[in-house]
C-alpha cells in the first residue's frame, strides 16, 4: 500500500482541529475528511468517523494494522509540516515585498 496523493484541504487555527485532510492510495482509492488534531502531548490524526444511534462516533474507514496506522499517520503529519512550512516562507515573501514598496 502506497499513499499516492495528500491534500490538505483546510487549515484551521482555533480549538483542537488543525485541519481536514484527504489522501489517495495506490492512485486508486481516496479516503476523505481525515482530521488533524492536537492532542494533549502531540499532533495526531483521526479517521473519518459519523455517529451511530447511540452517539457514539465510529471510524467509517481505518487501519486495521498498527503499522498501517503509523504509515498513514507520518505521512500525512509530514505533509501537514511542509504545508505549514510553505504557508510560512509565502507569507515572508509577501512582507517582504510590501515592505519594499
Amino acid at each position: 500500500m502506497e499513499i499516492t496523493d495528500i491534500k490538505i484541504r483546510k487549515i484551521i487555527t482555533e480549538g483542537r482541529l488543525r485541519a481536514v485532510v484527504s489522501i489517495t492510495i495506490d492512485h486508486m482509492l481516496a479516503v476523505h475528511d481525515i482530521k488533524i488534531v492536537q492532542g494533549d502531548e502531540r499532533l495526531f490524526i483521526a479517521m473519518p468517523s459519523r455517529k451511530d444511534e447511540n452517539g457514539v462516533f465510529r471510524d467509517i474507514v481505518h487501519p486495521i494494522l498498527p503499522e498501517a496506522r503509523k504509515m498513514i499517520e507520518e505521512s500525512i503529519l509530514d505533509a501537514y509540516q511542509k504545508h505549514l512550512a510553505l504557508i510560512e516562507v509565502e507569507a515572508q515573501e509577501a512582507a517582504a515585498q510590501a515592505a519594499e514598496a
